[in-house]
């Protein structure tokens, strides 16, 4: 019997079904990833490996140090069974996680099938909300923030209008806060990261992404209206609502993370749903915007990682599906990219997006994506399916709260087209300077006509401009 079966004993009367150890931290005791009070001081390591006795061996310890993890079986006298999962640390140092097999809460049965016609939506929410998790989306959500940053050790932070400020002085454990659940807590353990998506409900919906750091576990979570918003509350400086009534073709919204992309391809694809009748297929890492469809059209949401394996795939099958319009969340690999090209070829409307911070190098690291010996054949593909490229900034409002979208508009025009197909990237700019009866626009000219309308700072212009002598001549002399 090792030593544990006491700390075991009290996790059993208390009703917990978790007991996490780690060599110099405090252990915690869980009950189906609510903690429960357990006030014991930090554990070294040398009495961690006597708690653990027989657990850790000297033949499992070397597997440990090889493999980096270990899952193992114990049985506890008169406690029942136990699975063990054994981590080692990067800096050094190891942790021990018991979860009791008996008490594991049963899998929810299956649903009988149904007939298609009578089929319910794809849940947007899979993953259960803890209730310190709803606590600090809730708080973060009243502040207007778009952003809330978790770390091991640390109180929250959130992100408002740009600027970072603490939520609070208590530090949180993250893995307590999220609540994972083993299987994810294992994808963790195995890719470092994870992602997904979760519903606060009455509050908003989240994007979540937990990766590990030098200092244990972190979290970014990104707050999102649970409705997709409309083109006119983005508040656009020039009209997009033409591009959704295109047949087909490519429209790419870019730009950093953080800079309205995600609500920009959904409140295109919401205002497809209203003023077509199509079938919508999107592939999202995780879903984000809940998108309501009208009786006239049909939305099929698909969750990369979870009702697909990637992009690519889901590509591949929702060119067998019968769309008329595609939400691609991120062209990220040079398949994607091919078959996101393919796609809009063959008579299909495709939304996606990109990080860049031009229309000129959104070209360019579309083509760089391919090897020499492809680059004219995408250059071609590109120029023939490419309908719009839209690149965003968000800057802080001049007078009040909240922040402004500054774009910058590349048309698929007969002459972009052509310096596309020719290699001649270099020459959008001018395309661009020149085609503002096409809908056209450059960053600078858009930074700059906020900049004299007083929505936006002149030293927040300058701050996310491309081209700064550019913008200077737009604001002209007495504005530098």
């Amino acid at each position: 019997m090792a030593r544990v079966d006491s700390l075991l004993s009290i996790l059993t009367q208390q009703g917990a079904n978790e007991l996490r150890l780690g060599s110099d931290r405090e252990p915690k005791m869980l009950a189906f990833g609510a903690p429960k009070k357990l006030s014991i001081p930090s554990t070294p390591e040398e009495m961690l490996r006597e708690l653990l006795g027989e657990i850790l061996d000297g033949e499992r310890e070397q597997a440990l140090r090889t493999r980096g993890r270990l899952d193992v079986s114990y049985e506890a006298a008169g406690l029942g069974a136990f699975q063990v999962r054994l981590t080692s640390r990067p800096g050094g140092g190891f942790d021990a996680v018991f979860v009791r097999e008996a008490v594991r809460r049963p899998p929810v049965a299956a649903p009988a099938p149904t007939p298609a016609a009578a089929l319910p939506p794809l849940p947007i929410a899979p993953v259960a909300t803890s209730d310190a998790l709803a606590q600090l989306v809730s708080a973060a959500f009243s502040l207007r923030a778009s952003d809330l940053h978790l770390t091991d050790g640390a109180p929250p932070v959130v992100r408002v209008d740009g600027v970072l400020r603490r939520l609070g002085e208590d530090p949180v454990d993250v893995l307590t806060t999220l609540a994972l659940g083993p299987a994810r807590e294992e994808a963790i353990a195995h890719s470092r990261s994870v992602d997904l998506g979760i519903d606060v409900h009455g509050v908003c919906r989240a994007r979540v992404h937990v990766f590990r750091t030098r200092d244990g576990l972190a979290a970014s979570v990104r707050l999102l209206p649970g409705a997709a918003p409309s083109l006119a509350s983005l508040h656009m400086p020039v009209p997009l609502d033409d591009l959704v009534d295109l047949p087909a073709g490519l429209v790419l919204v870019c730009g950093a993370t953080g800079s309205g992309k995600s609500s920009t391809l959904a409140a295109l694809a919401q205002e497809a749903l209203k003023r077509r009748s199509i079938v919508l297929t999107t592939l999202e890492d995780p879903i984000e915007y809940e998108l309501t469809a009208p009786h006239t059209s049909l939305v099929r949401r698909r969750e990369v990682g979870r009702d697909v394996a990637d992009f690519a795939s889901g590509l591949r099958d929702a060119l067998r599906e019968d769309p008329n319009v595609l939400l691609v969340g991120e062209m990220r690999d040079p398949e994607t990219i091919g078959l996101a090209l393919t796609a809009a070829e063959t008579g299909h409307l495709v939304l996606s997006s990109m990080h860049s911070r031009s229309a000129a190098s959104t070209i360019e690291r579309i083509v760089d994506a391919y090897p020499p010996e492809r680059q004219a054949q995408i250059r071609v593909q590109l120029a023939d399916s490419l309908r719009a490229v839209v690149v965003q900034r968000l800057l802080p409002r001049a007078r009040g709260s909240g922040r402004l979208p500054c774009v910058e508009v590349l048309r698929g025009t007969h002459a972009v087209a052509s310096l596309v197909r020719e290699g001649r990237t270099a020459q959008i700019p001018s395309a661009l300077q020149s085609g503002r009866r096409e809908g056209m626009i450059t960053l600078e000219r858009c930074l700059a006509d906020r900049v004299h309308a007083g929505e936006v700072r002149a030293e927040d212009a300058r701050a996310v401009a491309n081209e700064p002598a550019s913008l200077a001549s737009y604001l002209g002399k007495t504005d530098v």
